[in-house]
């Protein structure tokens, strides 16, 4: 496929899984990371049974010598794409491709990609879980855990990718197209890597960037800046409404889920059937089912998939009752818009345990959604500060700082009655304190599951 080396950036998940991708094609690759900590060793060790013999290390610099044996670079999502040296790369001439672009060229089945700030991971599990029930060649990749460059070149005409994608990942994509598309919501997000608020919804809508008239894509109706931003869009446009009954497309009326198409009106599922919480969950169902419907799949695989669906982890997730009081774990709320939701979800008093990573997001409208069920705020982290400032401003004055997520729970567990709630959903990202949210999702259930009854 390449006529010289391809440079991979970052030694992660996605970039050693590119790496090897590229390797077990008969590419020869020069895999490089800045960090000066790691050593060669350690790396070629990540790659397990790869073909090593097509991989070299480079750590430290990124120097002309290295860049001028190469045609293009492949940039993990991690890595700015205004870093100095990935500048430089771009000023040399070389193509800079995500990972998703990269996988993309060794595609050869029917691609369906969700994006969004809240709410990818469980639209992109059940839309995985659906297309499984019908194809058991369906593949679930992407931001959600497994890098799309894992398994793109075992996929075949027949099969089916699902995958979930980032901001970050559709930055320096050039030719991928999915023939189904999502874009679920638009609300501020990793405005310390975009910058603006334009500049990050216009990478969302990427995704549609290569789709023609032949494709679709699903765009949230009762989402303002997700309509704001659908623009010049080619691709067979399908909305989905919550709180609207539309004239196409997919929507609530009288309680169940309809797919409309011109005059018809095909009922999909009763909302009382459906196991997941809250009205954000509803939204997510409705993006699911209108991606699945477009893709083929019949209606009766989407109504029993979507029925027996119980949701993700780290999203709201039931842990523990503990002494009267039920414990839920929604660490995958990194921004304040998904903590909205989540405190959405509460039916109860509640003690809210926040913060995090600074990502330069504002907290007011999620401190204005607590609506009077949140009884202590207590906060942790990089953000806590912060947040805690912007609490007192809209009159919110019970707010613990505390120096660890397990202090965290075990002044929850001191401070709590039986009915009441204890929710992790921390409006801010994982990094500094953890290595990602599922680490520290994963911590708190450990903490709740070793409380004393």
């Amino acid at each position: 496929m390449f006529s010289k080396k391809v440079l991979v950036a970052g030694t992660g998940k996605s970039g050693i899984c590119a790496a090897a991708l590229l390797a077990r094609n008969g590419e020869k690759v020069l895999l490089f990371d800045e960090n000066t900590k790691l050593n060669k060793k350690d790396v070629l060790d990540k790659l397990e049974d790869t073909n090593k013999d097509n991989i070299e290390v480079y750590i430290g610099e990124l120097t002309d010598d290295i860049i001028n044996q190469c045609e293009l670079m492949v940039i993990s999502p991690g890595i700015p794409v205004d870093a100095p040296f990935a500048l430089k790369v771009k000023e040399k001439g070389l193509a800079v491709w995500s990972e998703i672009e990269l996988a993309y060229h060794y595609e050869k089945g029917m691609v369906a990609a969700i994006t969004g700030t809240n709410g990818k991971t469980t639209t992109t599990t059940l839309v995985g879980e659906i297309a499984k029930a019908y194809n058991d060649k369906t593949f679930v990749v992407g931001n959600i855990g497994i890098p799309y460059t894992k398994l793109c070149d075992t996929t075949s005409k027949d099969s089916y990718t699902v995958a979930e994608i980032s901001s970050f990942q559709l930055e320096t994509i050039i030719d991928f197209k999915p023939h189904v598309s999502a874009v679920l919501n638009i609300t501020p997000d990793h405005l310390n890597r975009h910058y603006t608020f334009e500049n990050y919804a216009n990478c969302k809508y990427k995704i549609a960037m290569n789709q023609t008239a032949d494709d679709y894509i699903v765009i949230n109706y009762d989402d303002p800046e997700a309509m704001n931003y659908a623009k010049n869009i080619s691709a067979k446009v399908v909305y989905f409404s919550r709180i609207k009954e539309l004239d196409n497309g997919v929507f609530v009326k009288n309680g169940n889920i309809i797919v409309k198409e011109a005059d018809k009106e095909t009922v999909i599922i009763a909302l009382s059937e459906l196991k997941l919480p809250g009205e954000h969950n509803v939204e997510n169902v409705l993006a699911a089912v209108a991606m699945t419907y477009y893709m083929g799949i019949p209606v009766d695989v989407i109504y029993g998939v979507c029925k027996e669906f119980l949701g993700v982890e780290h999203r709201i997730e039931y842990v523990k009752t503990v002494k009267g009081v039920k414990y839920y774990n929604d660490s995958k709320g990194t921004n304040p818009d998904a903590a909205i939701k989540g405190i959405k979800a509460m039916t109860s008093p509640t003690l809210l345990i926040g913060g995090g990573y600074d990502k330069k997001s504002t907290y007011d409208e999620w401190i204005e959604a607590f609506d009077n069920k949140v009884k202590a705020l207590v906060l942790i982290g990089q953000t806590r500060e912060m947040i805690a400032e912007c609490a007192r401003k809209h009159g919110f004055n019970n707010i613990v700082l505390c120096e660890s997520l397990e202090e965290a729970v075990k002044y929850c567990y001191d401070n709590s009655v039986s009915g009441d709630c204890v929710l992790l959903s921390p409006a801010c990202a994982s990094w500094g304190m953890f290595d990602n949210y599922e680490q520290r999702g994963d911590l708190f259930k450990e903490y709740v599951r070793n409380l004393e009854e």
